[in-house]
């Protein structure tokens, strides 16, 4: 309770010029003299509490301490904590949430925030993303096996400089060592990586925005119409929410996919739909599904 007391008090402190002893104890119920201690406490745990004397005096944090308000609007102070808050769900980083808690201490008002991201929310990765986050801040170099769009698997051995989140997936900035350039490496596709003794001192200039991310776009199929029927209409929003979308009078849903990334990526999205997707359009593509799903039924024969 004293703990949570204290950390209140701080905070409190960082939102006011002055709050006198008399208001404190009155607002935490409690006496004066234990407000007297509880400052105390806090100038211990190295916090810079001054006292001021007079009518109007009390405690107050000095200002070199603060975040001065007048460098951020609320939109950017809203905009940098949900930021913070996101990669906060990712990293175990304790400057990133020392650095949330002061942003906080000038953020006006106690409004929901109106935008909110959880990077953390699926898990896949994150033990990955901690260990490259320390190796990229310790300089160490890293090495894992990669397995590439092609299916090639390699052991690679790299400086990594950046990570990178981009068409939903986590990729890591680093300088190969066998390839002795500049590489994107997905983090899905990376396993076995351990993070290796030697340090290293190259500095890397070459931003992540001049390497090409590996996002295995094929040839361009013609426009795709598919229809789900009731029950699956979530889920097929979900996979295609940005598509021509139509609902049915039976509850069904058709949906109109323009200029599909590629075709392996859609047939395999389809498939995953099982009896509840047909496709209508075009003829290759069912063609396609329909040859799949043959071989797919050959490796079942024997049940």
């Amino acid at each position: 309770m004293k703990l949570e007391r204290l950390i209140s008090i701080t905070y409190a402190l960082l939102n006011h010029e002055v709050l006198s002893a008399s208001e404190l104890a009155e607002k935490y119920r409690v006496s004066q003299r234990t407000i007297y201690r509880d400052i105390e406490a806090i100038c211990a745990a190295g916090i810079p509490v001054v006292s001021y004397q007079g009518v109007n005096g009390g405690y107050g944090i000095i200002k070199e301490y603060k975040m001065d308000k007048s460098l951020l609007g609320s939109n950017d102070i809203e905009s940098l904590i949900t930021l913070l808050r996101s990669t906060a769900t990712v990293f175990k980083d304790d400057k990133t949430m020392d650095t949330l808690h002061r942003l906080q201490t000038i953020q006006n008002g106690a409004d929901m925030p109106s935008l909110a991201m959880d990077l953390g929310s699926w898990r896949a990765n994150n033990d990955d993303l901690y260990t490259l986050r320390s190796a990229i801040t310790s300089r160490q170099a890293v090495r894992f096996e990669y397995i590439n769009g092609k299916d090639e698997r390699s052991f690679r051995t790299v400086e990594p400089v950046s990570l990178l989140f981009k068409y939903y997936a986590w990729f890591l900035h680093a300088y190969c060592k066998t390839r002795k350039d500049y590489r994107m490496f997905k983090l899905s596709r990376m396993v076995n990586l351990v993070v290796l003794p030697e340090v290293f001192h190259r500095n890397h200039t070459t931003p992540a925005s001049e390497l090409s991310v590996e996002n295995n776009r094929e040839e361009k199929l013609e426009d795709a119409v598919l229809h789900f029927a009731a029950g699956s209409c979530a889920r097929a929003m979900d996979c295609f929410y940005a598509e021509d979308k139509r609902f049915n009078e039976d509850g069904s849903l058709t949906v109109r996919v323009v200029n599909p990334s590629g075709v392996d990526w859609l047939a395999a999205t389809i498939l995953s739909f099982g009896e509840d997707v047909e496709v209508l359009e075009p003829s290759s593509l069912r063609e396609l599904v329909h040859a799949k799903i043959r071989k797919i039924l050959m490796r079942y024969e024997k049940v």
